[in-house]
């Protein structure tokens, strides 16, 4: 039953393999690899995006979370954060500067009628403004949320495989 209650909870998470760089009194730091969607798709032969992505090194992220159990430096670890973080952090960005958008365009477009102005042009202004306004208050709460998201452990996988091809 215990198992089950596990599975279940780690089903809405997004799950991520993470390297052990160190352990310290109950804390370990890991390295997660910062992947990019391209190559992933038939078209990444012909696609300019998967191109610039190549070009571009693997990053990787550096950060500590609680471990009851000890671990050694190049164990991997199965990380997990709630998909529901994700998808605020998301709706934030992208979702915050298209209501921003319409809101202020709508405001420059009566604002320029009560005024006489061209309400386009007062639109098209205040709506990018609009925008722009509400992505750097979206980056602003989304960059808070994932500060405050913890992730967790979900398994200890051990240690890395060095896998060495013999050439003939």
């Amino acid at each position: 039953m215990n198992n089950h209650i596990h599975e279940s909870s780690t089903s809405s998470m997004m799950e991520e393999i993470a390297r052990v760089v160190d352990y310290q009194q109950g804390w370990v730091t890991v390295e997660v690899e910062l992947k990019s969607a391209c190559n992933h798709c038939a078209s990444s032969e012909n696609c300019g995006t998967s191109t610039i992505a190549k070009a571009f090194s693997v990053h990787t992220q550096r950060f500590s979370l609680p471990s009851d159990k000890p671990c050694l430096s190049g164990d991997m670890l199965k990380i997990g954060l709630p998909e529901s973080v994700i998808i605020k952090a998301a709706a934030l960005v992208y979702l915050l500067p298209l209501i921003g958008l319409f809101l202020f365009a709508m405001v420059g477009q009566m604002l320029a009628a009560g005024l006489g102005f061209n309400t386009n042009g007062f639109a098209m202004f205040f709506g990018a403004f609009g925008a722009l306004f509400a992505w750097f208050i979206g980056k602003h709460f989304a960059t808070q949320l994932e500060a405050d998201a913890t992730p967790v452990i979900i398994a200890h996988l051990g240690q890395e495989i060095d896998i060495i091809q013999a050439s003939n």
